[in-house]
């Protein structure tokens, strides 16, 4: 049964290949916000697998953050995600996720992840391919 409260956290350190001006999202050699928003994925998939059965896993549904200060090259960042709350039927998992450098706090937001059958889920996806 997956538990409300439970968190897991990541960290890395910014590299010239995490930049906004790397990924195309930005202009500039900061921790770009594509990056931010996989840590923040990472965390909640993390905190969540120890709860799913054998075969399954989890794919995000919807993502609401804000990336609110810049981080340089250079700087250790770090992401947090929190479950807070299941569906009825337990399939569905919304977490709040953080995430922070040296300095303090640089986004937050909400993210839900719905748990999957990875065989069905990938033969569905893969079903796309045929004519």
């Amino acid at each position: 049964m997956v538990e409300i409260g439970n968190k897991f956290q990541v960290q890395q350190t910014v590299t010239g290949q995490l930049t906004a001006a790397q990924v195309g999202s930005g202009a500039l050699p900061v921790f770009g916000t594509p990056f931010m928003i996989g840590m923040m994925e990472n965390a909640a998939l993390s905190c969540l697998q120890p709860f799913l059965a054998d075969g399954q896993g989890s794919v995000g549904t919807h993502l609401n953050v804000s990336h609110d200060a810049p981080t340089p090259v250079g700087m250790t960042v770090w992401a947090e995600a929190e479950i807070t709350h299941v569906s009825e039927n337990g399939k569905m998992i919304d977490f709040k996720v953080s995430a922070w450098d040296e300095k303090g706090p640089i986004g937050s937001g909400t993210h839900t992840r719905a748990i999957i059958n990875n065989e069905r889920f990938l033969n569905k996806c893969n079903a796309k391919l045929e004519k």
